[in-house]
């Protein structure tokens, strides 16, 4: 039987009309899939969480050469994950967490994120550490991105190795936190493998009254650095870094800055500043090299991955091509505000060339583990780079406006306390009712050669003359003098003290109204000090300074009664030492520079002088915290302190005996 046209034109239709709707519903039931797929995974019970959601999940760990018996020192390679996920109405910025490791791990990698006190990876973190996000800083809300779970959550891999605990039991941190100001993290809930947290923002915490802006605020610190991109292109930009000194105490000399390119950057030029290596090797090859090809690196200043930055003499401050920057070429010097607050300041200006895929005006990012250091100041450890509002100047026309950069990011630095051991300055004390000085504690800067000393043994007492001569020459005084007053000596002598400035305060009186004492800076390294600066804090005694008769003194009373101490002009120079001509008979000559102090005795609690009180408890040079002695001098007589009235009294009961003899 023949079928008519219109009823296999009517089949075909049915047919296609069929297969298109199954694939409709199939097209809809693969991005209900995709989105499903999309949506964050987070434990049982959690949903409700308003604030920022911190997952901590133990993945594996195998056991690594060497293969030991013991278990505490057994090593384990560990990989885990951190996940953070924004759940509340605000967007994070620049967000930081904390882990409270506790298995002497160390970090070999963390993807996603980098330590915030910006040290290189394999990093030792067995006490708990700080992780800030890089490449993604912030994470936005659900709200604001359609719930986009590339923005709004962030996964930090982490892969390193741990001590102490054998299976199977997992090595679980203490405890996971969110590190941003404003938010309150209740303890983790712990499971065997994972743990999580919920921090939501603080109520009792009140917003400071700012206008809300896209950024972060400034922060503030001990050293504030400032990365601030003045001109932007396709494949290159300028930026101008900004090192500004905010510790009234603190100090950098010759400073020399680094930071890590994480993009393939290098750099082009630079004014105000330069680099220790002209090397461009590292653009001949690779990526660079590709992009670059007709590029003539000849004229190109440093592809290191790593570079190191210093401050240009002060002869290159009008130099057209390497000067001409307001407030570089100072070689290198950061003076605290208390001390000169026009040299607390140091700028430089870079061009940076990027690499594909960040060939676009605004895509910018700086590099990060900043690091500087100077000759002898104190540890600055440096954060990550917060991105803040663009840095504002006055505009280079003249006229009244303001010029904003395209973009800016701070790095805040703090002062670090020296740990034992690693000073570079230490303190000797002495006092005029007992015979012997106390030098220096031992190894009080370190000891690298202890093969001929001993590193765990007290420093010897010295007779107070030792202390002019290097240590190399004190242990022949240190034997005689441990003779004639009947002290041990050690076998082997306990090691130097190696550090490059040494402080000697020696108590020199003490009075009814008042006491007095002496101060004297040892330079026992090869460079000069220019205008140094010492400070010194007491627990009693620092209100009642009176007078400092060489140098120039200020009593900073909002410092904890902090005495400032610098040369006057003509005596603001420490000379490095002079060499002997022979080691043993014409040792080395230290740089020296002294000074009395005075004091009065006020109020209704004086100071005890022999009880210690006359000895400082925090001493400074150039800003770095100098090791102070284990032990202080003590009274080894009677002390005398009469009145005039007493002394008549007794002349005349002495007047009175000799009449009664006669």
């Amino acid at each position: 039987m023949k079928l008519s046209w219109k009823v296999v034109a009517f089949m075909l239709f049915l047919f296609h009309s069929t297969n298109h709707i199954s694939l409709a519903q199939q097209q809809g039931n693969d991005e209900a899939d995709d989105e499903a797929e999309k949506q964050p995974t987070i434990p049982k019970g959690q949903e409700h969480c308003k604030g920022i959601f911190i997952w901590y999940n133990f993945i594996s760990r195998t056991k690594e050469f060497p293969r030991l018996k013991n278990t505490i020192a057994q090593s384990w390679a560990f990989k885990s994950r951190v996940t953070i996920l924004n759940m509340g109405t605000s967007e994070l910025q620049a967000w930081k967490i904390f882990i409270g490791f506790q298995y002497k791990e160390i970090l070999v990698s963390a993807k996603g994120a980098v330590l915030t006190s910006g040290v290189d990876f394999p990093a030792p973190v067995g006490n708990g550490t700080y992780l800030s996000g890089y490449p993604q800083t912030d994470l936005e809300t659900s709200i604001d991105t359609a719930n986009e779970l590339d923005k709004i959550q962030v996964k930090v891999e982490l892969r390193g190795t741990q001590f102490g605990l054998k299976p199977p039991g997992n090595p679980m941190p203490k405890t996971i936190k969110l590190a941003n100001d404003g938010y309150k993290c209740p303890s983790p809930t712990r499971r065997k493998a994972s743990m999580y947290v919920c921090c939501v923002k603080d109520p009792k915490l009140k917003a400071n009254k700012t206008t809300k802006t896209k950024f972060l605020p400034r922060q503030k610190g001990d050293l504030l650095i400032s990365y601030d991109v003045s001109q932007a292109y396709k494949n290159n930009y300028l930026a101008q870094v900004t090192i500004e000194n905010r510790h009234p105490l603190g100090r950098l000399d010759h400073w020399n800055l680094t930071w890590e390119w994480m993009r393939g950057e290098f750099i082009n030029s630079l004014k105000g500043a330069y680099v220790r290596k002209v090397d461009i090797s590292g653009c001949l090859n690779g990526k660079v090299g590709e992009y670059y090809g007709d590029m003539d690196f000849s004229k190109v200043l440093n592809c290191e991955k790593k570079p190191i930055l210093f401050d240009l003499p002060p002869e290159k401050a009008d130099d057209a091509q390497m000067g001409k920057i307001p407030f570089c070429c100072r070689n290198g010097t950061l003076l605290p505000e208390t001390m000169d607050s026009t040299k607390s300041k140091s700028a430089f200006v870079i061009e940076v060339f990027k690499i594909p895929p960040d060939l676009n005006r605004t895509t910018i990012y700086p590099p990060h583990k900043w690091k500087i250091v100077g000759d002898l100041n104190p540890d600055y450890r440096c954060g990550a780079p917060i991105r803040v509002e663009p840095a504002q100047s006055p505009d280079p026309t003249g006229v009244e406006a303001v010029k904003y950069a395209i973009a800016s990011w701070q790095i805040v630095c703090n002062i670090s306390r020296p740990t034992k051991d690693n000073s570079r300055c230490c303190v000797t004390f002495s006092a005029y009712y007992n015979k012997s000085a106390i030098p220096c504690d031992t190894c009080a800067c370190g000891c690298e050669d202890t093969a001929k000393c001993n590193p765990n043994k007290p420093a010897m007492l010295l007779p107070p003359e030792a202390l002019l001569v290097p240590f190399e020459n004190r242990s022949v005084k240190a034997k005689a003098w441990a003779q004639i007053q009947h002290f041990k000596v050690p076998k082997p002598l306990p090691c130097g003290d190696n550090c490059g400035v040494s402080i000697n305060w020696h108590v020199s009186s003490d009075y009814k109204q008042g006491w007095a004492a002496r101060l004297t800076l040892f330079n026992w390294k090869s460079i000069n000090f220019e205008n140094w600066f010492t400070a010194v804090q007491f627990k009693k005694a620092g209100s009642g300074y009176e007078r400092m008769f060489s140098f120039n003194a200020t009593l900073l009373k909002e410092l904890n009664n902090t005495i400032f101490i610098q040369g006057i002009e003509g005596m603001n120079y420490l000379i490095g030492k002079k060499n002997g001509s022979d080691p043993e008979n014409d040792p080395d000559v230290p740089g020296k520079q002294q000074s009395v102090v005075t004091f009065k005795k006020s109020g209704k609690t004086w100071p005890d002088i022999a009880k210690g009180d006359g000895f400082p408890t925090k001493v400074l040079f150039n800003g770095e915290e100098c090791a102070l002695p284990s032990r202080i001098p003590v009274s080894t007589g009677i002390r005398f302190s009469v009145s005039l009235s007493l002394l008549f009294l007794c002349k005349f009961v002495s007047f009175l005996l000799i009449q009664c003899l006669n």
